[in-house]
């Protein structure tokens, strides 16, 4: 398996998107939320945790009044505000990362890239130089371009006529 080193740029984030999954998260914690309280709710007064409170309240002459349906209300309601609170300021995070990376380019993260089928790097190709003879005289119709042997060429002097 080979592995490479690519650098990635994050440049924008799509607030919809942002909005659409932090709606779906802050919908699932806020459930969470009010469940987890309902059973730590019912499980106090099991112990009767409750009433312990309301016997320590009474004897310091203060007035408390344990209402489960009250409470449960006001989580539910914080639950709720609570969520789409979180979802705006997420979708605003988001519109602020976008403002802001238009200015200084975005956040730069480099992952490694595993390949299960690397595509093999051909071998570079290694070109013989030219060997270049003397330069021919007249128009170069004496000169050998080619040697049989690898030799370089050579320049074949010509009969005048005349």
């Amino acid at each position: 398996m080979a592995v490479r080193r690519v650098r990635r740029i994050v440049r924008k984030i799509d607030p919809w998107t942002v909005l659409k999954v932090s709606l779906v998260l802050n919908a699932i914690g806020a459930l969470i939320f009010v469940l987890g309280t309902w059973v730590v709710w019912s499980m106090s007064l099991q112990r009767g945790i409750p009433d312990r409170f309301v016997e320590i309240f009474e004897s310091l002459t203060l007035t408390f009044t344990p209402d489960g349906e009250l409470y449960f209300r006001v989580i539910v309601m914080l639950a709720i505000v609570g969520g789409i609170v979180m979802t705006g300021l997420m979708t605003l995070g988001a519109v602020m990362y976008n403002l802001i990376s238009d200015m200084v380019g975005g956040i730069e993260i480099t992952v490694l890239e595993e390949t299960y089928n690397p595509i093999p790097v051909p071998a570079p190709v290694r070109v013989a130089p030219a060997a270049h003879g003397p330069p021919a005289s007249g128009n170069g119709a004496g000169t050998s371009s080619s040697s049989a042997d690898g030799e370089s060429p050579v320049a074949v002097p010509q009969a005048k006529s005349g």
